[in-house]
């Protein structure tokens, strides 16, 4: 079994603020997580802080603190009712990186009262967090017993992972230079996460091409399409006996990765997104590319980033033919979306109206061709020029914005990078911040698991298994 831990850099700032405070002292607060399930995953993701105030606490001391569970008690109710999570969060303002037995007494106390007034079974957890930084954190069973959370993720301006032990993948040949350019943490790091690219076209593949040879752990790749003759000018994992087979697109890209032998694991779903099981799968990974064009994908990915906490690296191409040959305009974007931050639909990428519309052509094609004739909605683009060259080029941006996050080499920090764009027609390079947040999306902050799916009536049917390669 896997568990994971996932919260925002804002809300780890905030517990850090809290459990660590200048007088030197220990403090608690109480993490409520929403939860996710899939396979051997169990992912915890904080949803909302409740701070215990300094001046209800019983005892406070640099080695010792005791606090009511008053406020535990409180929601409780609202743990059973929506099979939410409790984390308990303390400080060691000493430094010690562990949980001293008196620790393991008090969580084994609280916990067991928590589990029996819940009677689910579902894990619960308890995590410190000490001066420089880092911490320590713990999966607390229904029978007292304690285990590591496999993997802490921290999505803020940078990308921070936290794990009990490493693992050594520069050692393999082929990533002594990874090592050398991006530091052997970067690349460790890398080795040890799941990451979902969803769409393994013109982009897709080249950006899974990338992640391989960086040693990504595992690759979960989606894509509902098959490979065509007219779309082999952009699939560097296709040939043209796929096209005449009409091979899954991500059946040709588990190929190659499989082919490469390079110890990247990968499991396909030749699905589209607005699927249950394929929704859970990228929901117990650890970082999702976003490889699509279209707007109703685009918007329900960024949806179900902000619900699971995951950070979501979106890459866009937009080439332009002008109708005589030549082209009009050549430019694209990668966008580093923080769950609980700004969306595609905040910054203007997308529009609710185009998500509509392609939703409508998705389930009624033929009610969508008679509004559009009337007026009543405007066209979606069904297809645009496509180019391998162009295509490539912001893919490796999009893979380099990881490197990025995981590795802060901007000399200005990553806070004013948020967007990246880059026209080759007016050779300009541009970047932005952030910006406020989304306010469609960043209510969902850290839900996890809800009926239905993200809250939306269509992801309740049942949905094939993956293949696993």
């Amino acid at each position: 079994m896997k568990h994971l831990l996932r919260m925002t850099a804002k809300q780890y700032e905030r517990l850090r603020a809290h459990v660590l405070p200048a007088d030197g002292r220990e403090a608690a607060a109480l993490a409520l997580c929403g939860r996710a399930q899939h396979g051997d995953a169990r992912v915890l993701v904080v949803r909302e802080i409740h701070e215990i105030p300094h001046d209800t606490c019983i005892v406070r001391r640099p080695d010792q603190l005791v606090w009511p569970t008053e406020i535990v008690r409180g929601l409780l109710p609202r743990v059973m009712r929506e099979h939410l999570a409790l984390v308990k969060v303390h400080g060691h303002p000493g430094g010690f990186a562990d949980f001293s037995s008196t620790d393991d007494a008090s969580d084994r106390e609280l916990f067991g009262s928590i589990h029996g007034w819940a009677d689910d079974g579902l894990p619960h957890g308890s995590m410190v967090l000490l001066p420089d930084g880092s911490n320590v954190a713990r999966v607390v069973g229904g029978d007292g017993t304690f285990a590591p959370f496999d993997l802490l993720t921290v999505v803020g301006d940078d990308l921070r992972f936290f794990s009990p032990a490493d693992t050594s993948g520069a050692s393999r040949p082929f990533m002594r230079r990874n090592a050398q350019a991006f530091g052997r943490g970067t690349t460790d790091t890398i080795g040890k996460l799941q990451i979902a690219v969803v769409g393994t076209s013109g982009t897709g593949q080249p950006v899974v091409e990338q992640l391989m040879r960086l040693g990504a752990g595992t690759l979960v790749l989606i894509d509902p399409d098959v490979v065509e003759e007219v779309n082999l000018n952009r699939l560097p994992h296709a040939t043209l006996d796929d096209a005449r087979s009409s091979l899954p697109k991500v059946d040709a890209t588990a190929r190659a990765v499989r082919q490469a032998r390079l110890g990247t694991r990968v499991i396909a779903y030749q699905r589209n997104l607005k699927d249950p099981e394929v929704v859970r799968a990228v929901s117990a990974c650890d970082v999702v590319f976003g490889c699509m064009d279209g707007a109703e994908g685009r918007h329900l990915l960024n949806r179900l980033a902000t619900f699971y906490t995951l950070p979501y690296i979106d890459v866009g191409v937009r080439l332009e033919a002008d109708g005589h040959g030549g082209v009009s305009q050549i430019c694209g974007s990668t966008h580093w979306l923080q769950p609980g931050g700004s969306s595609l639909l905040s910054r203007g990428v997308i529009s609710l109206e185009a998500v509509r519309a392609e939703g409508l052509r998705r389930r009624a094609p033929e009610e969508y061709e008679r509004l559009r004739k009337e007026k009543y909605i405007k066209g979606v683009d069904v297809e645009r020029p496509a180019v391998i060259a162009v295509n490539t080029l912001f893919s490796s941006l999009a893979v380099c914005e990881l490197l990025a996050r995981l590795h802060p080499y901007r000399d200005d920090g990553n806070a004013e990078s948020a967007r990246v764009t880059i026209s080759l027609t007016q050779a300009r390079f541009e970047t932005a911040p952030d910006g406020p947040p989304c306010s469609v999306l960043s209510r969902h902050l850290g839900r996890g698991d809800v009926e239905p799916l993200l809250d939306d009536p269509e992801l309740t049917e049942d949905a094939p298994c993956a293949r696993s390669a």
